[in-house]
């Protein structure tokens, strides 16, 4: 729930930039969501099906709501920041991702809590952070299981950091 806290402050950062830094400040709310919404695909919401009553169907919620926000901030990066539509865009991306920040903390966060042990939450962040660590940082909607995750994840991960190096030896965002 820390990270929605921060993911707000990065909107917040991004919409706020001046215009010579709007592109650095709109790819560290990328990195971020996209770190944050694999760790969850991969172990907050498999341990969720299994926890929670109607564990499936909450999850299967709050993966249509991860699905449409990662198409809304691809689409984002595709037309970048200098496009005229890009602000538009930003504020439905900011709904969709506070929309689905809310449901998971209403309807799948404080359910795990009351249903997990303190030992439990310790291993199950221990496991986010080493998700996060794995993570690719660019969005790739159609990986929203865990499955898809462990098997698409890897290669991801290398193109998108490779690509980050590439553009950084180039001088370019």
């Amino acid at each position: 729930m820390a990270q929605h806290g921060q993911i707000r402050d990065l909107f917040d950062e991004v919409e706020q930039a001046p215009p010579d830094k709007v592109g650095d400040a709109f790819d560290r709310l990328t990195r971020m969501l996209s770190v944050h919404e694999t760790a969850e695909e991969e172990i907050v919401h498999p341990y969720a099906r299994r926890k929670l009553d109607n564990g499936q169907g909450v999850v299967a919620d709050r993966l249509t709501e991860e699905n449409r926000a990662k198409r809304l901030l691809l689409d984002l990066h595709k037309s970048g920041v200098d496009h005229p539509q890009f602000w538009d865009g930003l504020a439905a991306l900011r709904t969709a991702v506070f929309t689905h920040a809310r449901s998971e903390e209403r309807y799948e966060f404080v359910r795990l809590r009351a249903r997990t042990s303190v030992v439990e939450r310790r291993a199950m962040a221990a496991a986010v952070r080493a998700a996060e660590s794995l993570a690719p940082t660019r969005p790739h909607p159609g990986t929203e299981s865990a499955a898809k995750n462990l098997l698409m994840g890897p290669p991801l991960v290398v193109m998108d950091r490779a690509r980050e190096l590439i553009r950084k030896a180039l001088g370019k965002r």
